[in-house]
């Protein structure tokens, strides 16, 4: 049986916001669609992402104006995934950058958004065995 893919998890409708807007604009957008995170976009390209946390640090904790540009704030370079990778490559990349949020980028363009909700459901499909032996793998590859 072939590893599931990125694509097969990722969730399509990827909201994103124009590097030109505010972090207040940013706020608004995650909370209309109950989202934790928006992709930032430049002339058509992905260049970062702002998130929940990334409001809260360099934002409210630094006493910044909601007026403040979305490219001043956001997370940059920008991590991202082929959409045909396998989600064992992206819990990889999710390990070593300590990230939860992955945009799938395919020949430049965004095409999607995994989070470790997603992997985590993914695991959780199927019959109680059978997610007590995928558990057990996890572990035994954890271990150093």
């Amino acid at each position: 049986m072939a590893p599931p893919l990125v694509h097969e998890i990722m969730k399509k409708n990827v909201i994103a916001i124009d590097a030109s807007m505010t972090a207040l604009d940013a706020a608004k957008m995650m909370d209309d669609a109950s989202i934790g995170a928006i992709v930032v976009i430049d002339g058509g390209i992905a260049v970062g992402i702002i998130t929940e946390r990334d409001l809260v640090r360099r934002i409210v904790a630094k006493g910044k104006p909601l007026s403040t540009n979305v490219k001043e704030v956001m997370s940059s370079p920008l991590v991202v995934i082929n959409p045909d990778d396998s989600v064992w490559e992206l819990a990889q990349l999710m390990k070593q950058r300590k990230i939860h949020r992955v945009p799938a980028v395919k020949e430049g363009r965004l095409v999607g958004m995994v989070t470790t909700s997603d992997v985590v459901r993914l695991c959780s499909i199927g019959s109680d065995s059978e997610l007590t032996r995928i558990t057990e793998q996890i572990l035994l590859r954890m271990k150093p």
